[in-house]
Parts: C-alpha cells; sequence; structure tokens
C-alpha cells in the first residue's frame, strides 16, 4: 500500500486508547477505504465484516459467523437478530482484551434494515459504551454516512469519538505508482488519472502514457472506460442527466444559467443536480479566492481529475475515437494534451503550495489559497491569477503563474502577474512565484533575480518535498 501513513496513526492512536472508541471512515468509491482497513486489521486482531448487497438475513448469518469464529473459533448457528449478536459481542469484550469491529460498506446493511442504526445506539448506550470495544463503521455513501450516521437527526449522533473522510492522492503521493516515468509523466499521468488508487493501479509505468492511453482507457470494456458511468449508476437515478451536466462542464459551462441552457433543462433543476454531484465529491464549486463564500462569481468544477479527462476526450469523443481506433484516438489526444493540462496545472500547483505551508516553508501561512478573477480597476479590464495565497490580514500575499506549455516562459507573461497585483491594493506585502514546464527565458530569469522571485519548474514540485 502507497502512503495513507497519516490516516494509519489515527486508526492506531483510537486502538492504543483503553476505552470505547466508535470511529466514522468515509469516502468516495476506489478511494482506498478498504485497503487502509485492512492494513490495519493485519495489525490487530480485528472482527472485520464486510457488508454486501444481500437481504438482511444473510448478512446477520454472515456477521454471526464472524463474531463467533473470531471469539471461539467455531460458528454454531446465526444469532437470532441483531440486537443477540451486537450483545453477544459486549458479552465477550473484557477490560484486558481490545476487541475491534470494522463493519465495511454499512450503508449496505442499513440500507436493508432501517433500524440497524437504532440497534447499535442500544448496544452502545447500555453495553459497550464501558467496554474496551473500538467500533469502526466505514462507508462509500458520503451524503449517508454524513446525514444518517453522523447527522444530528441519527440514533448515533453523540456516540461517535472520531470521523476521517479519505481524501484522493495528491499529486506527490500519486507518483509511487509510477517508479518509471520521469516527473513530467508522473505529472501527466496524475493530471489525467487524479489520485484515486484504483485509477493510478491502472497504468503501467513500464509503457508510455500514449500506449496506456491506447490500452487502459480508449478500449470499450476495459475498467477505466467504463468507471464514470458504472459509478453514476451506482450512485444515481438519472444517470442521463448528470452525464449531460458532466459533460457541459468538461466543454467550459461552469455556471449554473450556462449548465442549464447548454443542457436545455431548468436552471433549479439543474442546482440540486449539482448539489448532488457535490454530495458524491464529483464537483465541487470554486469561488475567487478571497471573496466571501456568498459570492455570485462561483464556478463549477471536477474534483477528480479522470472525471475531467474522460468527459472531455473518451465521453464526448466515443463515435469518433471508435472509428478512429485506440492507438491513433491516443495520439490525437496526447497532441493536444497541454491546452487539457493548463488548469489542471494550476490545481497541482496548488497542491504543491498546501505541502509547502504544511512543511513551513512559504513566507507566511495561508489563510486563503486558490485561483482569483474579477475586474482589475487599474486596467479597468477583467483579469485574474493563476494562483494566490493570503494570509490572515490580508496584507500579505504569494501570487503565483502557473504555465504548461512546452516553450520557456516569457517576460510578458511575468508582467501580466505583476500587473494583476493592482488589483489589491490593500496587500502591501507581496511574493512571487512561477511555475513552468518549459522553464524561462534568459530575461525572466534576470528579472526574477531581480525582484527576488522564485522560479520553478516540474522536477521542483517532487525534489523540494523529498
Amino acid at each position: 500500500m502507497f502512503g495513507r501513513t497519516h490516516e494509519l496513526s489515527i486508526l492506531e492512536d483510537a486502538y492504543r486508547k483503553a476505552s470505547f472508541q466508535f470511529l466514522v471512515m468515509y469516502g468516495r468509491r476506489r478511494v482506498g477505504k478498504t485497503t487502509i482497513l485492512q492494513a490495519f486489521a493485519q495489525k490487530h486482531p480485528c472482527i472485520f465484516f464486510p457488508s454486501q448487497e444481500k437481504n438482511d438475513a444473510l448478512n446477520l448469518h454472515d456477521f454471526s459467523e464472524s463474531v463467533q469464529t473470531f471469539f471461539t473459533g467455531d460458528f454454531l448457528a446465526p444469532f437470532p437478530d441483531w440486537g443477540k449478536a451486537l450483545a453477544y459481542l459486549g458479552h465477550q469484550a473484557a477490560d484486558d482484551r481490545r476487541v475491534v469491529l470494522i463493519i465495511d460498506e454499512f450503508p449496505f446493511l442499513a440500507a436493508q434494515n432501517a433500524s440497524i442504526k437504532s440497534t447499535l445506539q442500544h448496544a452502545i448506550d447500555h453495553d459497550w459504551k464501558d467496554k474496551n470495544i473500538f467500533l469502526i463503521l466505514c462507508g462509500s455513501s458520503v451524503s449517508f454516512m454524513e446525514n444518517e450516521i453522523m447527522g444530528y437527526k441519527s440514533p448515533l449522533y453523540g456516540r461517535i469519538t472520531g470521523q476521517m473522510e479519505i481524501q484522493p492522492f495528491d499529486y506527490l503521493d500519486a507518483a509511487a505508482f509510477f517508479p518509471n516515468y520521469r516527473t513530467e509523466e508522473q505529472l501527466l499521468a496524475y493530471g489525467i488519472l487524479g489520485g484515486i488508487p484504483r485509477y493510478l493501479a491502472a497504468f503501467d509505468s513500464t509503457r508510455s502514457i500514449e500506449e496506456n492511453l491506447a490500452r487502459e482507457i480508449l478500449p470499450e470494456n476495459t475498467f477505466l472506460h467504463d468507471e464514470p458511468q458504472m459509478l453514476l449508476k451506482m450512485e444515481l437515478r438519472e444517470p442521463n442527466v448528470y452525464n449531460s451536466i458532466l459533460e457541459a462542464i468538461a466543454s467550459g459551462a461552469n455556471k449554473v444559467t450556462a449548465i442549464a441552457d447548454r443542457i436545455h433543462e431548468d436552471r433549479s433543476k439543474c442546482g440540486k443536480y449539482l448539489q448532488t454531484l457535490q454530495n458524491i465529491r464529483l464537483v465541487r464549486k470554486v469561488i475567487p479566492c478571497g471573496e466571501p463564500a456568498t459570492s455570485k462569481k462561483g464556478i463549477y468544477v471536477f474534483t477528480d481529475f479522470y472525471y475531467t479527462f474522460w468527459y472531455r476526450f473518451v465521453f464526448s469523443r466515443k463515435n469518433y475515437y471508435s472509428l478512429l481506433g485506440p492507438e491513433d484516438a491516443a495520439h490525437e489526444i496526447m497532441a493536444s494534451i497541454n491546452d487539457y493540462m493548463g488548469p489542471i496545472f494550476e490545481s497541482i500547483c496548488q497542491e504543491y503550495l498546501l505541502r509547502q505551508a504544511k512543511e513551513r516553508t512559504l513566507p507566511f501561512i495561508p489563510d486563503k489559497v486558490g485561483k482569483w478573477w474579477g475586474t482589475n480597476p487599474a486596467l479597468k479590464a477583467q483579469d485574474d491569477v493563476d494562483l494566490l495565497a493570503i494570509d490572515r490580514t490580508g496584507t500579505e500575499a504569494l501570487f503565483c503563474e502557473c504555465k504548461y506549455q512546452n516553450r520557456p516562459m516569457p517576460m510578458e507573461e511575468y508582467d501580466d502577474l505583476m500587473a494583476a497585483t493592482a488589483a489589491f491594493p490593500k496587500i502591501t506585502k507581496r511574493h512571487f512565484l512561477f511555475f513552468s514546464k518549459g522553464g524561462y527565458t534568459k530575461p525572466v530569469t534576470e528579472r526574477a533575480a531581480h525582484d527576488g522571485a522564485t522560479l520553478l519548474t516540474i522536477p521542483d514540485l517532487y525534489r523540494t518535498m523529498r
């Protein structure tokens, strides 16, 4: 297993506490929750129960077998109900023995037995809270785990001692999946696949990225080709509408009005669908850095790079690519990959900044980080900053330019960033950082040395963190 040291340390801390602990783990599908729990279970005796999409009686039978086998090494018969099963576990728990119960994909269990939450609550309140028990409930339905387990209306509300949403890998953790790639290739692979471990593992780093596109994404019936549609069908009732919304976002329609116009749907209806996509962590709303959360300038973007890639290339060009063939289609995609990677590169650079902030290597600890766009009063025109970090006082900031181009960054783009700072008259202390795939021209290098600006290339994003 790559990474996940922080997540495992949280589990270990809870395990070492000699008291009842109840941790809720959740996160979108394929993010690696089960892998983390399996790694933890390999170090400690655990009752590891993977709920399945089958009826309640069969799940209770499997649970009974898991619990009895754990304590006695033998299985006699299923318990008559869940209350008896949980009471048996509480009875077996002793002060000198830590009992760990992991229920993976708990929403499958609750879907067949709505009372299971109340049954668990009764066991905790009347027995387990004074026992040396560590309970972990895990689920891929983010909205269910947040509302039905952790929400204040849930029977389990107030009994949870910890919660952990498992996040996708960032660019640096993802690099471990591609040991044979140069840093530029590692970054490109991450820009295509995103941070979901299952997606990253599908690429073979002994083959080129173009070959992986032709083998693992473009042919029908491959895992990566079919995955986005499979996920929508598993999570949502009207995948056709959601497909239309996601395709619209991928093509540049990123506001509710523009999306509604593109797919010919009512705006209020689109707003509800977008909220659902946010709940399952496929889409997020972004506002200009420094703007209040209520800003009307917000736009919708993908949270997952692979879905950005898939809806831009695979979904929208399916018929064309089926005629072109995987190899030629992969070649055509690679010819335009720089245009695709432009905004992706900005997000990766933001991940770099967040890592640097945690390492205390930035000039200050940012309070807000993100892209900015709006009116520049000095230019009397619309302007933007690829990446902006502002301190808590609002008087110090780090201005960043991010260019994913093969050519060296020219002085014009350096000057553009300097001009954009005029939109922030309250910021009196300014720092400058440039990211460029293709390096920098000599005038830019000389000017940056004079101004005290920092110039980074892609290898620097990996070198400075290792």
